[in-house]
């Protein structure tokens, strides 16, 4: 068991149960999945940059990405349905937790002036959103061999029903938020 999930299995879960008054072990808030998206644009024109961003994707999550496509087609981006626009990784279980570990205490640490993350990117029902702007801030990705810097959406669904539910559990995981 990661070192992330036994500290939720031990320590979190027992307070947030006490914390908010909950009559069940059920009704605790958990992460449910990560989700990590790079949309890229450019690779309408080029093909080989699909190629390199699943590479990259497979490299910092350890899960073969699978590419995205266009659902509507959109003149003015060049973009018709059907083209592959981007690549994402659903993270689940055991990958989720070692993912959030080097996420909260090796990458985004590596972050220039990094203060912490955004607190109020909660979007009402207890999911939290996490926009990067380069790749590079995970130590599996080597500079020399990346082709161009790429930013990326990463999405934490959690069980949470309220955003102060979810803030507290991802606080006591230890998510890095802004001090206010």
């Amino acid at each position: 068991m990661s070192r992330l999930k036994t500290k939720y299995v031990e320590e979190v879960a027992p307070v947030l149960m006490k914390k908010f008054g909950y009559k069940s072990p059920m009704q605790i808030p958990k992460i449910d999945k990560v989700v990590v998206n790079v949309g890229c644009g450019e690779a309408r024109e080029n093909a080989k940059v699909l190629e390199s961003v699943v590479n990259d994707l497979g490299l910092i999550t350890g899960q073969k990405a699978l590419v995205t496509h266009a659902k509507k087609s959109v003149a003015n981006f060049k973009v018709r349905e059907g083209m592959a626009v981007g690549a994402k990784v659903t993270l689940r279980a055991e990958r989720m937790w070692e993912f959030l570990d080097r996420l909260f205490n090796v990458a985004l640490p590596r972050v220039r002036d990094f203060r912490g993350i955004n607190p109020n990117a909660f979007d009402g029902r207890g999911n939290y959103a996490l926009g990067i702007k380069e790749q590079l801030i995970f130590p599996e990705i080597e500079y020399d061999k990346i082709d161009k810097i790429r930013g990326m959406d990463i999405i934490i669904c959690t069980t949470a029903k309220t955003d102060e539910e979810a803030k507290e559990l991802l606080t006591m995981i230890g998510a890095p938020f802004v001090r206010s």
